[in-house]
């Protein structure tokens, strides 16, 4: 998997039906600086976007995939194509703050050889703008709850220290080149959420840190692909969350944690779902525990 490094930097982005977004967020970025690659990884559009987006931005690599090959499958493609030393993922609803310099990542990362991973200040891209992300707790093993720091927070600075993190956030990272290498590419088996939070058990198993560092920010419109309350959500989280304990947890704590997230996390869903009439929710969730274990008995 190794590649000559020809660009500093790749920003790699992935589009599905999302044309407009993806061109707000290519027009935030420093597309002048030679130092830089932009790639669109376009993940089956029902229209030819690819086609558009290269037309519009000619200095901007794109790559149609005939299928989609949902966040980290798009993702591979981009890394596999991308020429950088660093690689830079942005969800195409995302927002570069014209001011902020994407140079303070890449000091983060060239500041020591075991910082592997850095992730932006996130914001929300609506409203007054409150904080998304400023790092991250660890995950319970049995609960696989955790919370984002600063999260729905007005930013008045608070959060202006860097710091390490346990885990990447999907909707802004950057990488080294070098840890794609060794710990490998983000696991494809996820199709859609929990991706980038396995992709952060690996590096962090290969021995590298994660950091959140504030000198840059990016604004993120967030979920405008999947919608907030989509069944296509609802399975995915139901089923990648228990995909998650069985890739990571230890035996005791994995079927502790099943228990508790079918047993308890899901009936307490479904009755929600059913009481505010959303069978279709409810059935997702059913279909996602359903695929789970049909796939691990298999």
């Amino acid at each position: 998997m190794h590649r000559e490094c020809n660009f500093e930097l790749s920003i790699i982005t992935i589009n599905f039906n999302g044309l407009e977004d993806t061109c707000e967020l290519i027009e935030t970025l420093p597309l002048d600086d030679a130092s830089i690659e932009v790639l669109v990884v376009d993940n089956a559009s029902k229209a030819d976007e690819a086609t558009l987006i290269a037309q519009r931005y000619p200095q901007v690599k794109v790559i149609r995939s005939p299928q989609n090959l949902g966040f980290a499958g798009g993702n591979n493609l981009g890394i596999q194509a991308a020429q950088g030393k660093y690689l830079f993922f942005l969800n195409n609803d995302t927002i570069r703050q014209q001011t902020s310099d994407i140079r303070h990542l890449i000091n983060r990362l060239e500041s020591s050889p075991k910082i592997g991973a850095v992730c932006p200040k996130i914001r929300f891209a609506w409203g007054n703008h409150p904080i998304q992300f400023a790092g991250y707790t660890p995950l319970s093993s049995i609960t696989m709850r955790n919370h984002s720091i600063g999260f729905g927070e007005e930013d008045h600075g608070q959060y202006d220290t860097a710091h390490p993190t346990p885990y990447v956030h999907g909707a802004a990272m950057m990488v080294k080149r070098e840890v794609v290498e060794k710990a490998g590419l983000m696991p494809e088996c996820y199709f859609l959420y929990y991706e980038e939070l396995d992709w952060s058990m690996m590096i962090r198993r290969t021995g590298y840190d994660i950091w959140y560092e504030p000198a840059c920010t990016i604004y993120h419109k967030e979920s405008q692909s999947t919608g907030q309350n989509s069944p296509l959500r609802t399975y995915y989280i139901t089923r990648n969350r228990l995909l998650f304990v069985q890739r990571n947890n230890p035996t005791f704590s994995r079927y502790l944690s099943y228990g508790y997230l079918i047993g308890m996390v899901a009936v307490r869903d479904m009755l929600k779902y059913c009481i505010h009439r959303r069978p279709d929710l409810a059935k997702a969730t059913i279909k996602g525990i359903h695929h789970f274990i049909k796939a691990s008995a298999s």
